[in-house]
């Protein structure tokens, strides 16, 4: 897994304390911005946290590079509809040698780990011979249609890999481009820094935390699962690892 903070609102502490000052001041939108220091920042952010004031953090959005994750975590992903994503088609893009991702109980079993990769090499030998059963067909039934040979191998390669991508599986790696508002993110951060959450979205979403406290460290601080600041909300599901949690995100003791 790769994931990359390609891009942020500039200066996004700065806004969102520009906001705050506009709800609980006289400040007209030539003052907004003046007078705020680090501190004031700072004050301003925490106000508005404390208080779960949390549309004036709307205004800020961090756009993240990802690959190297499987497409079962991509179904996960885009639950989380306060968000936009791009992602790698496999309608348009032929899968040559697909890279898969491998869990980790599979890949710290021998055995297990024999059977999966045996699988995903099945899984490549389906798709190719598809892919090519399927390209010929269609190439024969262009070419017939009066295309020229190279728009008849375009269109056919198309119209081929469209249908035998439906072999592949959700081990499938894939690349996206992901832009969250600050407050999706909180939401993010509770569900899936949790515990409970599944392997795979928990470590993505660990990452993007580590990356977003880099570059709003106040606005951030106190993100990650639920558990953090009140009681777990899993009931008899919880992990009951709450103490330690919050030792692990916010250096409690």
């Amino acid at each position: 897994m790769k994931v990359k903070l390609i891009h942020y609102t500039k200066d996004c502490e700065r806004l969102i304390a520009s906001g705050a000052k506009l709800c609980y001041s006289n400040a007209d939108l030539d003052s907004i911005s003046s007078n705020l220091d680090d501190e004031s920042v700072e004050k301003f952010l925490n106000m508005l946290l404390s208080m779960g004031h949390e549309s004036p953090i709307e205004h800020t959005t961090f756009t993240f590079g990802v690959s190297g994750v499987s497409r079962s975590l991509l179904a996960q992903l885009t639950r989380h509809r306060i968000a936009s994503y791009t992602v790698k088609s496999q309608r348009y893009v032929k899968e040559g040698q697909f890279e898969y991702v491998v869990p980790p109980e599979i890949e710290n079993d021998e055995s297990a780990k024999k059977i999966y990769i045996q699988t995903m090499q099945m899984e490549q030998k389906a798709y190719n011979d598809l892919t090519d059963i399927l390209f010929k067909k269609h190439y024969d039934e262009f070419i017939k249609q009066g295309k020229d040979e190279k728009g008849a191998k375009v269109a056919a390669e198309k119209k081929a890999i469209e249908d035998a991508r439906y072999v592949l599986p959700n081990a499938c790696a894939t690349t996206l481009i992901m832009t969250f508002n600050a407050r999706s993110l909180y939401n993010f951060f509770n569900h899936r820094c949790c515990e409970r959450a599944q392997w795979e979205i928990r470590e993505l979403a660990n990452e993007m935390l580590r990356l977003v406290k880099e570059v709003a460290p106040v606005l951030f601080k106190k993100c990650g699962p639920k558990c953090l600041v009140g009681p777990c909300p899993e009931g008899k599901m919880s992990c009951g690892k709450a103490p330690l949690k919050r030792k692990e995100y916010l250096g409690e003791n």
